[in-house]
């Protein structure tokens, strides 16, 4: 049994992962500013759960959200960083306060979850950390500068958290989703003149010709934070149905 810190779980990939991690076992501080969250602490599932209703945007929230799995737990394992901020906007559309918006969830946060965690991680037997990217890193699609930017420097603070953390047998990884059917992506097809038209012309250029479920990507997760994954840090795994391999 381990403690998992999830840091957005009210739906989609974050979700599916708390209630995986659950169904093991797994001790889960769940972190969100949406009630939805809460229904997954509500679920009989034989790991504990625990709802702290913040949003992750405040820089004070990675700090008292690894003190409360300490204080409630006894100790802290794992930590999975879903929460992020999608917006979609023509270039001359942005401003800088939502610049900031993107940069301060999609980045800074999950560094200093990795910061506050990291004393705690080094006292486990099975410490680590994932991070949630998106293949919006490694293909461009317009509207989305803040999303894909903040994204493809997340595979960049992998490796540099691996080559400071990993010496104290702490693994750090990062996944690269593509196309997940959740609510996450909703701002992307109202953005779009014909969001129906969109969805399936996107989904035509994946090869499984479909679009992901959040088990896909919360299977993947739950290897990682296992001790099956003991030996796999530093990386970046795609998981989007062959999109990006055409």
């Amino acid at each position: 049994m381990a403690t998992v810190i999830v840091a957005g779980g009210a739906t989609g990939i974050g979700r599916a992962s708390a209630l995986g991690f659950r169904a093991r076992g797994d001790d889960v501080v769940l972190i969100d500013h949406r009630e939805e969250a809460a229904q997954v602490a509500a679920e009989d599932l034989p790991g504990r759960c625990l709802f702290m209703a913040a949003d992750l945007a405040d820089p004070a929230v990675p700090a008292r959200a690894v003190a409360l799995a300490v204080e409630t737990f006894g100790g802290l394992d794992s930590v999975l960083v879903t929460a992020a901020l999608m917006q979609s906007a023509a270039l001359a559309e942005w401003t800088p306060q939502m610049w900031a918006q993107s940069v301060n969830l999609n980045l800074a946060m999950p560094f200093f979850l990795a910061q506050a965690a990291a004393p705690h991680l080094r006292r486990s037997e099975n410490p680590s950390i994932v991070l949630i990217s998106s293949t919006g890193a490694l293909r461009g699609h317009a509207g989305m500068s803040a999303y894909q930017a903040t994204k493809a420097a997340l595979p960049g603070l992998t490796r540099s958290l691996t080559a400071e953390l990993g010496p104290d047998g702490i693994r750090v990884n990062c996944i690269m989703p593509g196309w997940i059917e959740t609510p996450f992506n909703d701002p992307f097809w109202q953005y779009q003149p014909d969001p129906a038209e969109k969805r399936r012309a996107i989904e035509a250029q994946i090869p499984l010709r479909r679009q992901g479920e959040p088990m896909d990507v919360a299977s993947m997760v739950l290897f990682l934070c296992s001790p099956q994954g003991r030996y796999i840090a530093g990386t970046s795994i795609v998981i989007d149905g062959g999109y990006t391999a055409v």
